[in-house]
């Protein structure tokens, strides 16, 4: 039986992270199945303490061989177009900052050693996040995918637009759709697997499930394994099903 693990949103929360990936090891334990990917949902940055951590950790997984997918965030996003060139802002949502209180960035880049207060300017702040962020994660941000399908499953970080196959999605929508799809209760040709607006737990809705339980917010960082049509929480009990709401 096809197999894949997924983990939802992280925020920089390493430890968070860690506590996932053994919950997924000691599944493979049990299953004996090493090769299962394990597809990363996005948001990897702001917000947590550690957003440096995070990704040298992914860097880490990733050079050791690890069968680890990886997927852009909106918030990744911000990052990866703050440091090109001109500070870019994030291409849907140019009114937003991404050194704004509620996006994150400031996090993120204290957590390299950049105080955003003690730069004159704009231009001096984003010369020294270049200089402070290795050219590694510049790498991994900008190799990051914006959705992954496998068997059954589609795996995004926000969701779909719903109506549009799958196949002619554009990442506007995979990194920052909400209302339209997370109200659609219809059939996407897949099950929509998908982090970006918190929920109390992991929740299947029939057509798709929702990983994002809150880390930036004192939540946990969550998995799941996903066999065929069937969904498990992973849990420090071992398997919790879900079952599809409604």
């Amino acid at each position: 039986m096809q197999r894949s693990y997924a983990i939802g949103d992280v925020h920089g929360h390493l430890n968070k992270l860690r506590a996932a990936h053994a919950l997924i090891a000691a599944d493979r334990t049990r299953t004996g199945d090493m090769q299962a990917p394990v597809v990363h949902l996005g948001d990897l940055v702001d917000r947590g303490p550690n957003c440096r951590g995070v990704l040298d950790f992914l860097i880490g997984g990733l050079a050791e061989g690890a069968p680890w997918v990886l997927l852009r965030g909106n918030h990744d996003r911000f990052m990866q177009y703050f440091l090109r060139p001109g500070a870019q802002p994030e291409p849907a949502r140019p009114d937003l900052d991404w050194l704004s209180p509620n996006v994150g960035g400031r996090e993120t880049l204290a957590s390299y050693g950049v105080e955003t207060g003690m730069h004159p300017d704009r231009a001096a702040l984003h010369a020294a996040a270049v200089a402070a962020v290795p050219q590694s994660h510049v790498d991994l941000l900008e190799g990051l995918l914006p959705c992954y399908r496998r068997g059954d499953a589609f795996f995004c970080h926000a969701g779909v637009r719903p109506g549009v196959p799958l196949d002619e999605q554009v990442e506007d929508d995979l990194i920052w759709i909400r209302r339209e799809f997370l109200d659609d209760p219809r059939d996407h040709g897949a099950l929509i697997v998908h982090g970006h607006t918190p929920v109390q737990q992991v929740t299947h809705y029939g057509n798709r499930v929702n990983l994002d339980t809150g880390a930036g917010y004192g939540g946990p960082v969550s998995a799941v394994v996903i066999e065929g049509n069937a969904v498990f929480h992973l849990t420090e009990e071992g398997r919790v099903p879900l079952t599809p709401q409604g």
